[in-house]
């Protein structure tokens, strides 16, 4: 039987997953999830004590060989289509969350956008949608 994640699951895995693809999970990222999880209305019934048992199943499957193409199947498995979008957002904030995204994550969100079939004019509206919410002078 082929594992599944529901909605929460999902979403969850997606930002920690491009929080630890650089194997720097910043304090930044940690709390961007959190806050995420504590304010998204599709979070809203939500069960918030399960959030550290959550990111660290996520990381247990990171650490497998083969682990980053797990969870992306399972990303993309737990998703209904109407959000795949809000995946996709979601884990661009906590990328953004240190002001600064490096190349692993920026690889895993174009890997994420792939997976989920997001065209490329969906993805660059919420990129800049994220880039505006998160500028710095």
């Amino acid at each position: 039987m082929a594992e599944t994640l529901d909605h929460h699951t999902a979403l969850i895995y997606a930002m920690v997953t491009v929080s630890a693809v650089d194997r720097i999970m910043t304090d930044a990222e940690l709390a961007r999830i959190g806050e995420i999880v504590s304010n998204l209305p599709v979070f809203a019934d939500y069960d918030q004590d399960k959030l550290v048992k959550t990111a660290e199943a996520c990381g247990e499957i990171l650490g497998e060989d083969g682990g980053l193409e797990r969870a992306l199947g399972l990303i993309r498995g737990g998703l209904p289509k109407k959000l795949h979008e809000t995946a996709y957002a979601v884990a661009l904030e906590v990328a953004a969350a240190d002001l600064r995204v490096r190349p692993e994550e920026a690889r895993f969100i174009d890997m994420l956008r792939d997976r989920l079939d997001l065209d490329r004019l969906t993805a660059v509206a919420i990129e800049r949608g994220i880039r505006a919410r998160n500028q710095v002078l």
